[in-house]
């Protein structure tokens, strides 16, 4: 599997819905790809954080929700 192929199914990863056909090959590609095991983690952070936001309006906890992302996923400098 490629990169793009597995970027292409992570929702379906995430949601435990991938088709059986597709499983040992994107596991495959995220034990040998640290750049997409890294998206697919950061991906599914993302999803679980967006979930405690409020349909329509701002969570009074977003400010601290993306402190605690920047403080959990420094950027890379160099």
């Amino acid at each position: 599997m490629t990169c793009q192929e597995a970027i292409d199914v992570m929702g379906d990863a995430l949601e435990g819905v991938l088709q059986p056909a597709l499983r040992s090959g994107f596991e495959e590609h995220m034990a040998e790809c640290q750049p997409c095991a890294t998206y697919f983690e950061h991906l599914g952070l993302t999803r679980g954080a967006l979930r405690h936001l409020r349909y329509g309006g701002t969570s009074p906890r977003r400010a601290e929700l993306i402190e605690e992302f920047k403080r959990a996923f420094p950027r890379n400098r160099g």
